[in-house]
C-alpha cells in the first residue's frame, strides 16, 4: 500500500509541475500581448495562438486533460445520435414560441396599463 501512496505522490507531484507550466504560458501569452503591444496585431494574435496551443498539449498531457478528452470524444458521438428537426419543423416551432411571446406581451401590456390606471384612480 506504500508504494502505491509513493506512486500516485510521484504522480500528482509532476500533475502540479503541467499545470504550473500551463498557467506559466497562459500568463507568459498575456504579458507578451501587452508587452508588444507595438507589434501589429495580426502577429500577436497569431503569437497567442500559439502559445495557447502548447499550452493546450501541455494541459492535455495531465490526467484532468486526459479526461477533459476523452468526455470531448464521447460528447462528439453522442452529438452524431442526435435526430436534429427538418426545416419546416424548426419555422413552426419558431412560430409557435413567437406568437405566444406576442400574447403574453399583451397580456403584460393590459395587465400594466390596467393597474397603472387603478393606482392613478387611487391616488388621484
Amino acid at each position: 500500500m506504500n508504494e502505491k501512496v509513493e506512486g500516485q505522490s510521484g504522480s500528482s507531484t509532476l500533475e502540479v509541475i503541467k499545470w504550473l507550466v500551463v498557467a506559466a504560458l497562459v500568463a507568459a501569452a498575456v504579458f507578451g500581448n501587452s508587452y508588444f503591444s507595438d507589434v501589429s496585431p495580426l502577429y500577436r494574435a497569431l503569437g497567442v495562438v500559439a502559445v495557447a496551443l502548447v499550452a493546450a498539449f501541455v494541459a492535455l498531457q495531465t490526467e484532468q486533460g486526459r479526461s477533459f478528452n476523452q468526455l470531448r470524444k464521447d460528447s462528439m458521438v453522442e452529438l452524431r445520435k442526435v435526430v436534429w428537426p427538418t426545416r419546416q419543423e424548426t419555422l413552426q416551432t419558431t412560430l409557435i414560441v413567437l406568437v405566444f411571446v406576442v400574447i403574453v406581451a399583451l397580456l403584460l401590456f393590459v395587465l400594466d396599463w390596467a393597474l397603472s390606471g387603478l393606482i392613478s384612480t387611487l391616488i388621484g
